[in-house]
């Protein structure tokens, strides 16, 4: 068992090294071992490229025969841009296949499991599971709900303060923490803001890392179609921009954005506020398979009191802002009794740089 965790947690590290690079498909990582050496590796670079069971099995070759098989993720079994990967597993001789966590997708689901057993050959189903699911905690939620998977990143000061009572924000947390968003939404399909932001800080919403990156799509909440002409955001040649609206589509503000390339994403609002589920499927429609959610206080509590954000990034910075009307995380509507929270999960607290991050999920989501 020790060694089959070693060689697993080495799949899972090829896996998590294409973050980002492979939506909507999974990130898998492949390892195949014989006689207690590596013959073969692979990971899923970018959708519709091969499979990390093809290009281990290309890198193995013969030595494929009577070897063991660790994959992070079930093999699929039924044919999209690429072939079945069951079926070559089945066809390439290895006598054992240790699969870390089962295929969420219902066209699999077991299937490319079973097809494994059916031809004799031993699976093993398990192996660091945990890690595996929450690797792919993006692909299972869109599998699931058909809706992105919504990440919020919030940035405060110990006594929960995003900005001062002005509105000014820059910087809570320091270069460390700023560097790690950036690698995030290189990562995500789309970060979303509401409206008070843009007006606020006017932000390009981009990607700035060293070396190739990419920018997410920008989404905006603006019920009113209040966002300047002249915002950075309207300014689409580095990255595209959506904009969530309940106005008329053809109104003179909405043509002159769409003249300026920003998309136009047309929802229902209810009691003046956007319809954030619906907006949510849609989005999802367009290929958008998960968000960064970088809004103000009102846009977080929104999502939040709705359940509709799957994991909290928080990164507290050893700072005091004190006061009454500076700005907290989450405003929205209050509640009357503790019992009323919303009750998280920590997963991880761990230090970048000279500030603190937390990583937590919903209860509901564990």
């Amino acid at each position: 068992m020790k060694f089959d965790q070693d060689y697993m947690r080495m799949a899972l590290e090829l896996a998590a090294s294409a973050l980002g690079k492979t939506n909507p498909n999974p990130v898998v990582g492949a390892v195949i071992v014989k006689d207690g050496v590596i013959v073969g590796t692979g990971l899923h670079r970018k959708a519709g490229e091969p499979h990390a069971e093809v290009h281990a099995f290309r890198m193995a070759g013969d030595h494929a025969k009577d070897a063991t098989l660790y994959v992070t993720l079930e093999p699929c079994s039924h044919y999209g841009k690429t072939p079945p990967c069951a079926l070559l597993v089945k066809e390439s001789g290895v006598k054992r296949v240790v699969v870390a966590t089962e295929d969420p997708n219902p066209q699999v689901a077991g299937r490319g499991i079973n097809i494994l057993r059916e031809a004799g050959i031993e699976v093993e189903v398990g192996v660091l599971q945990k890690e595996a699911q929450q690797l792919n905690e993006r692909f299972i939620h869109n599998m699931i709900h058909e809706t992105p998977f919504v990440i919020s990143k919030v940035a405060m000061t110990l006594d929960g303060k995003i900005a001062t009572h002005t509105g000014h924000s820059q910087w809570i947390t320091g270069e460390a923490a700023r560097k790690e968003v950036h690698l995030l939404r290189n990562e995500v399909d789309g970060i979303l803001v509401g409206i008070g932001t843009v007006l606020a800080d006017n932000p390009k919403l981009t990607t700035r890392l060293e070396g190739p990156s990419k920018n997410p799509i920008r989404i905006i909440l603006d019920a009113n179609l209040r966002t300047p002409l002249e915002a950075h955001i309207t300014d689409c040649e580095e990255a595209k921009t959506i904009i969530v609206t309940a106005a008329i589509a053809h109104s003179e503000k909405a043509i002159a954005l769409k003249e300026k390339g920003v998309d136009l994403l047309i929802v229902p609002s209810i009691n003046g506020q956007l319809d954030l589920k619906i907006a949510l499927k849609e989005l999802y429609k367009l290929g958008i398979t998960d968000i960064l959610l970088e809004g103000g206080s009102e846009v977080n509590a929104s999502f939040m009191r709705q359940g509709l954000i799957q994991k909290y990034l928080v990164y507290i910075a050893p700072k005091i802002v004190g006061g009454t009307n500076s700005y907290t995380p989450f405003r929205g509507e209050d509640i009357d009794k503790v019992e009323e929270a919303a009750p998280l999960c920590f997963e991880k607290t761990e230090w970048v740089g000279a500030d603190i991050k937390i990583t937590a999920y919903p209860v509901s989501n564990k």
